[in-house]
């Protein structure tokens, strides 16, 4: 493919990234600003809802148990549902809106749709029959303990139907965004994480002790059921006709198909590093499995706030460019994406890693959980800080590929990234723990997000390296004197204050506000252009 040259901006300002000038991208700007609000929103239930849990449950068996019975659902959804789904299914339907052919569009919309439900309500009653072998094969550290294997089961089949209503509810969000619509889709995270949260707090004492962590699952089972319903009148009003479709043999069907396959493969595997993450961490000991999940669940917190926000919001604009084959504005489009990314990831990285035991103590340490499980999350939460700017920048990559229908090269760098982490995990271990487990995706996230850049840099003939890498050595420069500053502050606050938990707060507050203040002054001041796109974005929302 030779991408076509004219048209590209003479001052190299992408066309319509966050943050560029004009009405599309003000409108951009305005979408992504409130998908990153509405995101941020739901990491933060999302983090409540990890705190009550590790209150009740700390990073027992149970709880291990737990994480392990969820990743298998999640993995399958990462197979067939979400993102997954939206990979295939959102540049064929948003290239049939372009064309003009909205009937056609909303046909094939409809048979997607249909299609799903008879195949994953299958899959659903045949992991239902086959939940027993099946998890014990990915506990294999549960040997000893046929309590926990019994409760690890159990879960798996209360969680398996959310597979099922995420891959439906999919398609609905799918056919929303590419029509503009992010708010009620980015809200209903939020909705999910409040039912779960009130299960926990009013379910757990219908259970005996050792089964109240079924309060969770069913939490999990009952969120999904409304993150699956509460999109529906929004449709209606949109004007989407709600009119079931069997036409499996359309053409376009087929293509959501294809499509689907290589990005399912790619995603599931990206998903089966965090299953393999837990089937080493189960040979560690009982507790890895949670505390390595505990630690992910802050480090999701930037990363929804930001990449997921800006790769979410693009995703539409990119498949649109790559419809009309403007491979100058989806190159720099993409690459104006990855440097917000890296602008707001880099120094989220550093401020998990130099503050990570003050965060993990503040954020969970209480009732079950106690100091020595705060020194193993915290363990894991440094290591995990490592991957967040590459995830970030892979995730807007994959995006990319799929934007353009060529999801291959994806797909065979997932392989990759799971052989890696389970090489690093298989030697690493025994030796240094969960630090060896999270440490395998690190590489791997890392060896995916170099090699999908090379990739694009030939099929797009470049993606404004030399500019991306001199924002790039600027950002690294400011979080270096960011972090200094954040740690420093801290500890000072730290030594004076003592360890209340409103002691706590202020300490970390005042590190963490000094060390943004100072990253922030630093950017401005060193001109890096996407921190003045998104200075000017927060001056026009205030």
């Amino acid at each position: 493919m030779t991408p076509r040259r004219a048209g590209t901006p003479r001052d190299g300002t992408p066309p319509g990234p966050p943050g560029a000038s004009g009405g599309g991208g003000r409108r951009l700007a305005v979408s992504t600003a409130f998908f990153s609000a509405a995101t941020g929103v739901s990491r933060v239930a999302g983090l409540a809802r990890e705190i009550i849990a590790a209150s009740y449950f700390g990073v027992s068996g149970a709880m291990s148990a737990f994480t392990i019975a969820f990743q298998v659902p999640n993995l399958m959804r990462a197979l067939f549902a979400d993102a997954a789904l939206q990979g295939a299914f959102v540049p064929v339907f948003t290239e049939l809106l372009e064309k003009g052919r909205k009937r056609e569009a909303y046909t094939v919309a409809w048979s997607v749709f249909s299609l799903m439900a008879a195949l994953l309500g299958m899959l659903t009653l045949l992991f239902l029959v086959l939940a027993g072998p099946i998890m014990s094969a990915v506990t294999p550290g549960f040997d000893h303990s046929p309590e926990l294997r019994h409760l690890t089961i159990t879960m798996s089949r209360i969680m398996f139907p959310v597979v099922l209503l995420l891959a439906l509810s999919g398609v609905i969000v799918g056919m929303l965004n590419s029509l503009g619509h992010f708010s009620i889709p980015a809200l209903t995270p939020v909705i999910w994480n409040l039912i779960i949260i009130a299960c926990l707090v009013l379910l757990r004492s219908h259970f005996r002790p050792s089964h109240a962590i079924y309060a969770y699952a069913i939490g999990v089972l009952l969120g999904t059921i409304a993150q699956f319903l509460i999109p529906i009148p929004v449709l209606i009003h949109a004007g989407i006709p709600i009119k079931l479709s069997f036409d499996w043999k359309n053409p376009d069907v087929w293509r959501v198909l294809k499509l689907m396959l290589p990005v399912t493969i790619a995603l599931g595997l990206i998903n089966f590093d965090a299953l393999i993450n837990s089937i080493f961490g189960t040979l560690v000991s009982d507790q890895a499995p949670a505390a390595i999940d505990k630690a992910f669940r802050i480090y999701q917190l930037p990363q929804g706030l930001f990449s997921v926000a800006i790769a979410t919001v693009l995703f539409p604009t990119l498949a649109r460019l790559a419809a009309r084959a403007d491979y100058d504005s989806l190159r720099f489009t993409m690459a104006n994406g990855v440097r917000q990314t890296l602008l707001l990831l880099i120094p989220s990285a550093a401020l998990l890693a130099v503050l990570a035991e003050p965060i993990t103590r503040l954020v969970y340490q209480r009732g079950a959980f106690g100091g020595g499980a705060t020194h193993l999350v915290s363990i894991a939460l440094l290591c995990w800080s490592f991957s967040l700017p590459f995830q970030g920048a892979s995730l807007l990559f994959s995006r990319t590929f799929f934007s353009l229908q060529k999801p291959w090269f994806t797909t065979g760098l997932a392989m990759v990234n799971l052989a890696v982490n389970a090489v690093f995990s298989a030697i690493f271990y025994y030796p240094w723990g969960i630090t060896g487990v999270v440490l395998g995706s690190v590489a791997g996230t890392f060896a995916m997000a170099v090699a999908q850049a090379w990739v694009l840099r030939r099929d797009l003939d470049g993606i404004d390296g030399y500019r991306t890498l001199r924002a790039v050595a600027r950002i690294v420069l400011a979080t270096v004197v960011m972090g200094l500053v954040s740690y420093f502050v801290w500890w000072l606050a730290n030594t004076g204050l003592g360890t209340s938990l409103i002691a706590q707060i202020i300490s970390l507050g005042l590190g963490i506000g000094a060390g943004i203040l100072v990253y922030a002054r630093c950017v401005i001041a060193m001109n890096v252009t996407e921190a003045h796109q998104i200075r000017r974005l927060l001056l026009r929302s205030s």
